[in-house]
């Protein structure tokens, strides 16, 4: 859905201006309530739950704009996958995601283009299973939580949810339909991420001790744009101040740490430059008479965030979209034996050649390469989306369905790896006071598993 609709006497990008102005209601953390106690009653937990069997995965795509047509596509060349429903509120957007489907040789898939609320009727059909969630941030939740009371799996865009509130209702509606809601955080899938997992997971690097993980995107351009993203991506700017996209860079450290398996985050500590980028960025390039001038920006241009775990463990997490820097997720893990750290990809190990100094990564691929890139990087590196990581994510994603396997990440994942959003705007807000990190696994988390 990569805009909403508006009654006649709205356009779609007056009403996502007046909601951002309003102070997006559906996503706006609440600062003077600090951490909602899980519901009372405590269902079954969905750790370690696998899918049922299916011997075709049948999906349904909410959301055909440029990031879910590039889904599409890579679902469209997985074996066993069909695309059967799409939905979006621009027709022509899903007509054009129907020819892909059709173009790939699938049946012609339903559409759902009747308004903000249609997504409801794909979630309905008996021939869906999987729902995937690939709309604006606010849609998130709504979204996930229909799709599994109507009893269907699903997998949204990053974030999952913008508020404590809200990560708590995806985990309980998720425990108690008994349907999966994870979280389609692709870097995870990447190759360096999938190389190192496997290198902490054989101790090369010894005890884990602490990670470095960040967003640091210049998205200046695309923020100020009036198509796509820049209908709705800007305005968070407006009310939010903190890490608003902490997952891409946190997802991989948190695996590493066997975050929920194992040990979980405990603390956070954030704090944020002030604003200057965006408010630059419109008097060089936005006309003087654009209503954009009206707008008042307050999230900090960086927010750098500390994270402690049970463990003992540090994480420091950073985002920026709005400075002139090279795009950068960090990436790091340091531990007892060496250390990696990516963009540029490199590693230290202690007793290795050429001294205290960095060494390249590729003499520990052919040891130590994912079985996942193994199998299938030969067809994602040519699919290209994200440099593969979209294929291997969205082939595992339906391996898993068809096998009946445990799936990689689940909704506790979802949380945990979402919640330091809202939580970094509470600690802004009090002075980068710490503030805690909710055990959404509920203890859950001391097992060690895959």
């Amino acid at each position: 859905m990569t805009d909403q609709p508006a009654p006649d006497a709205l356009s779609r990008r007056d009403l996502l201006r007046a909601a951002a102005v309003a102070g997006l209601a559906l996503g706006t953390p609440d600062l003077a309530a600090a951490d909602p106690a899980p519901p009372a009653a405590a269902p079954r937990s969905m750790i370690g739950v696998p899918f049922e069997r299916h011997d075709t995965v049948r999906l349904g795509i909410i959301g055909t704009g440029g990031r879910g047509t590039s889904l599409l596509e890579e679902f469209l060349a997985v074996e066993g996958c069909r695309v059967t429903a799409l939905c979006d509120v621009v027709p022509e957007k899903v007509a054009h995601a129907a020819g892909m489907v059709v173009k790939a040789g699938q049946p012609e898939p339903a559409r759902y283009t009747a308004g903000e609320r249609d997504f409801e009727g794909l979630c309905r059909r008996e021939d869906v299973d999987f729902v995937v969630i690939a709309t604006p941030w606010d849609w998130h939740v709504p979204m996930a939580l229909y799709a599994m009371e109507h009893g269907k799996h699903c997998g949204t865009e990053v974030p999952a949810a913008q508020t404590v509130a809200d990560c708590w209702r995806l985990v309980e509606a998720s425990e108690r339909t008994r349907r999966h809601c994870l979280m389609l955080e692709n870097c995870c899938y990447g190759y360096n991420e999938m190389l190192v997992l496997n290198l902490v997971r054989a101790g090369v690097l010894g005890e884990v001790l602490h990670g470095e993980a960040a967003y640091i995107h210049d998205l200046r351009e695309l923020l100020f744009a009036d198509e796509g993203e820049g209908l709705w991506r800007r305005f968070p700017h407006l009310t939010r101040d903190g890490n608003l996209y902490p997952t891409h860079g946190l997802g991989p450290v948190a695996r590493y740490m066997d975050i929920n398996r194992g040990d979980r985050f405990t603390t956070l500590v954030s704090m944020s430059t002030r604003e200057a980028g965006l408010t630059a960025w419109r008097a060089a390039h936005v006309p003087a008479e654009s209503p954009k001038w009206k707008e008042r920006y307050r999230c900090g241009d960086m927010n750098t965030s500390l994270i402690r775990t049970a463990q003992g463990r540090t994480i420091m997490l950073q985002h920026t979209v709005t400075s002139p820097r090279p795009y950068d997720r960090i990436n790091m893990v340091m531990g007892t034996k060496g250390v990696f750290r990516d963009y540029p990809a490199r590693i230290y190990v202690e007793g290795q050649e050429g001294g205290e100094r960095f060494g390249p990564l590729d003499p520990w691929k052919e040891r130590h390469e994912h079985p996942l890139w193994t199998q299938v990087g030969e067809v994602a590196r040519k699919l290209g989306g994200h440099g593969g990581m979209d294929f291997v994510m969205a082939w595992r994603l339906v391996q898993c369905l068809r096998e009946g396997l445990v799936p990689d990440m689940d909704v506790y994942d979802a949380a945990a790896w979402s919640v330091p959003g809202p939580l970094s705007e509470q600690s802004v807000a009090r002075g980068s006071a710490p503030v805690e990190v909710p055990d959404f696994t509920r203890g859950g988390w001391r097992s060690a598993r895959a």
